[in-house]
């Protein structure tokens, strides 16, 4: 799994970061975590083309995350697009998604599907599952995890020791089953090991919630807002936002591994304080920059 910063700032965007946008790969899945003004522009800067994108997914619908969603979606349709685009977002995204196409002169070329996220576990198949939950914010608004599912790994010695050929047996262990060889039973532990799944959070637009802790609970990787500074947390829980230290207050609690920081305020020319704060209260913090990427 790898993500890649497309947008870093809040509301206003700045000659150096973009509207918010986050392009995640994972196996032939290309997942876009909102998708503010100029989000298309910065996946062709990047080398990424509109394509590769399999779901959108909308955190809320203020104009910072959503205004590139029709220019995109129109150029995307004069790429000869295969397959259906799927977008979700908190309640009332069908609707609104209508409306914005009401609004334009819009042509339906491809297929697209929008979902409003009615309950917590959203999607999932026998790779991966996307989680998302509630946030407090001035309008509804989601939090959103991508997590990996525990793989079986096969010890490739212990099936030599054993003697068991490559084959439908081996498949068969790799899926959790015990076989039978030679008379004796072969248990999946005996000749193998769980690896755990990656999970990545996203948590943006938000005041402080329990929701938050919950959906980052033991992420690898935890993209946090830190729309403001320390100095200016009354300002942050007015406009339901996070400061630095807040942010990383929630990836202690989560126990994240990583936390990310973004969608900073356009008055911060540099972040490095930003950091530093968040630094305070979790150590392992960093201030992502548009086009920066990571490996989850």
């Amino acid at each position: 799994m790898e993500a890649l910063f497309l947008g870093t700032s809040s509301m206003v965007p700045t000659k150096e970061r973009n509207h918010a946008g986050i392009f995640v790969t994972y196996r032939d899945q290309g997942i876009l975590l909102d998708c503010g003004e100029g989000t298309q522009r910065q996946l062709k800067s990047a080398g990424i083309s509109l394509t590769k994108i399999t779901k959108i997914l909308l955190t809320h619908w203020h104009g910072d995350h959503v205004l590139g969603l029709p220019g995109l979606v129109q150029t995307m349709g004069s790429m000869d697009y295969p397959g259906t685009l799927h977008i979700y977002g908190p309640r009332g995204t069908r609707k609104r998604f209508e409306l914005l196409k009401k609004a334009l002169v819009f042509e339906d070329r491809f297929e697209t599907e929008v979902h409003d996220i009615a309950k917590r576990v959203f999607f999932e198949d026998r790779e991966y599952f996307m989680e998302a939950l509630p946030l407090d914010h001035s309008t509804p608004c989601l939090g959103f995890s991508i997590v990996e599912r525990d793989r079986r790994r096969i010890n490739v010695e212990a099936l030599k020791s054993l003697g068991i050929p490559e084959g439908p047996l081996v498949g068969q262990l790799a899926e959790g089953h015990g076989i039978k060889w030679k008379g004796e039973t072969v248990n999946p532990e005996q000749v193998s090991y769980l690896q755990k799944g990656k999970k990545l959070c996203y948590v943006t637009d938000t005041a402080v919630c329990n929701n938050a802790v919950e959906l980052a609970m033991e992420a690898d990787a935890f993209i946090c807002e830190a729309t403001y500074d320390d100095d200016l947390e009354e300002k942050a829980g007015k406009y339901k936002h996070l400061t630095a230290r807040q942010a990383a207050s929630i990836a202690n609690q989560a126990g994240v591994k990583r936390l990310i920081l973004t969608h900073f305020s356009q008055r911060y020319k540099e972040t490095g304080r930003i950091v530093e704060s968040a630094r305070t209260v979790f150590s392992n913090s960093t201030g992502a920059d548009d086009f920066m990427r990571f490996k989850v």
